[in-house]
């Protein structure tokens, strides 16, 4: 065994001679990869098209770290052990003193004291199919969207802005307490749904209605939710807008700021662990990546290989705090690679690039295990809440442009009409439809009872505990000596 070890360390050396260092290590495949793990790779989906130039390659590439994890050499050292312990000592020595097995994998050494710049050369790029106008970008790489689809898809935009028209307004005529919009952002919670299956869990922030308008929740569900009547799912617990609901696979809306984030990585991983072809969806701002949940739910969906798509809106402010104040890293995207999540950041104003990006990042993060990270570049154009005013901090004219010429329905809207799918007509009698619904399903809602004052102590515990009896007692008893200041038409 010695001898023929000596006879190939004689053989090495000869290579190393003649191919240098970094050729023999292209011949020793087992230390290759872990020298070189950045790589270029393609994803081509069954589906895919190339607009506009049939010549070009019709897969989506984006750049990823390693598709596996880092591979350490101590299994490569015990499987090739020798008798002889010092010529192993001198042939590892001599031709490997520049990589450090590491836990966690292989590391090279370098002579060159090098910090790693705190920022790149250039920003990563934006991911986008149609240009503000409505029209196709020549060699772009989008999923086929049939005619029913880019319709629905339309539709729900307009339905969605018609809520947030109409239900603004009741918060404002006193009829709700509260309301928050969508505004500017519809591309993102409609063209996400339309990529994902009902079988997918959804763990929302609170801007994201528009996802369980796609998978079926009625206008009259909205308003019930919103007036917090009796047939309100969460029996009026909820603030307005903090929509829940089993049948659709949608967690129910909590006004904490990222701690849905956590909750989506563990519910991915025990769908991978039931083996589901399903994965989990959470939504955040960008305020939300300043949450230690937003940082521990990306390490922990990398080391267990979790299928969850992380869908990052980055509109720019987190209520007042613009991301400049926020961080100074290439906005959100970047912070994927330093977890070992695959990223893509996307124009969140696209529909198209929107729909075809959760789709493919979908089948990835199932097929492959793994998590995602989408950065969606967008817009609030309206105000953060109905306790906010904009203007206040960023200039009005600022937000009349996006809301003009980035707006993502008229966008839309553009292109399903060059397709002859759309018109102008159709255009004024589904608006004039909805309308009508929605304001209907809102005196509706008006006129249910409330919930009992019972039930805010229910729910919680099969038999609950003596100091639950006693703050309803309490609370019962306020109400009867002040009933002035509470709501007439809540039952006691």
């Amino acid at each position: 065994m010695a001898l023929c070890m000596r006879k190939s360390a004689k053989v090495i050396n000869h290579l190393n001679s003649n191919m240098g260092l970094v050729g023999m290590i292209n011949l020793l495949s087992p230390w290759r990869s872990a020298l070189f793990h950045h790589q270029e790779f393609s994803v081509t989906a069954p589906v895919a098209q190339t607009l506009g130039n049939p010549d070009a390659d019709s897969s989506i590439k984006a750049t990823h770290f390693s598709s596996r994890r880092f591979k350490s050499t101590k299994t490569d050292k015990q499987l090739n052990s020798l008798n002889d312990a010092d010529d192993n000592k001198v042939y590892w020595e001599a031709h490997h003193p520049r990589i450090l097995d590491f836990p966690g994998g292989k590391v090279r050494f370098t002579p060159e004291m090098r910090f790693i710049s705190e920022s790149p050369e250039e920003r990563t790029r934006c991911y986008r199919i149609l240009n503000d106008g409505g029209q196709l970008i020549m060699g772009s790489n989008v999923i086929q969207v049939s005619e029913e689809l880019a319709v629905k898809m339309y539709t729900d935009m307009i339905i969605l802005q018609t809520m947030d028209t109409l239900f603004y307004e009741a918060q404002r005529q006193g009829r709700i307490s509260f309301y928050l919009t969508t505004i500017g952002e519809e591309a993102i919670n409609i063209a996400t749904a339309a990529a994902l299956t009902i079988d997918d869990c959804v763990f929302p922030q609170y801007r994201e209605p528009g996802v369980l308008l796609w998978r079926g929740f009625t206008l009259q569900e909205f308003a019930n939710q919103c007036f917090g009547n009796k047939a309100d799912y969460g029996k009026g617990r909820q603030m307005p807008i903090h929509y829940g609901s089993n049948k659709h696979n949608y967690f129910t809306v909590s006004s904490t700021i990222a701690t849905q984030i956590p909750h989506a990585v563990g519910a991915a991983y025990s769908l991978k662990m039931d083996r589901k072809r399903a994965c989990a969806v959470t939504f955040f701002g960008d305020g939300g990546t300043s949450e230690g949940d937003f940082h521990a739910a990306l390490n922990f969906a990398a080391v267990m290989e979790a299928p969850v798509i992380f869908i990052c809106r980055n509109n720019g402010w987190a209520i007042s705090t613009p991301t400049s104040d926020q961080f100074r890293s290439d906005g959100v995207v970047v912070r994927g690679r330093a977890y070992g999540v695959r990223s893509i950041r996307v124009d969140g104003n696209d529909a198209l690039a929107m729909y075809s990006a959760v789709q493919v990042a979908r089948e990835m993060a199932i097929s492959e295990h793994r998590p995602i990270l989408i950065e969606a570049l967008t817009y609030r154009v309206g105000h953060h809440s109905t306790s906010d005013d904009s203007t206040k901090y960023r200039p009005a004219n600022e937000i009349e442009w996006w809301k003009l010429a980035r707006d993502p329905v008229s966008r839309f809207r553009k292109w399903i009409e060059s397709n002859g799918w759309w018109s102008s007509e159709a255009e004024s009698d589904f608006r004039s439809s909805v309308r009508e619904q929605l304001l209907h399903a809102i005196q509706v809602a008006e006129k249910v009872e409330k919930p009992p004052v019972a039930d805010m102590f229910t729910d919680v515990y099969d038999f609950p505990p003596s100091n639950l009896h006693e703050q309803e007692k309490l609370l019962k008893e306020t109400i009867r000596r002040h009933p002035q200041d509470y709501p007439s038409d809540v039952p006691s």
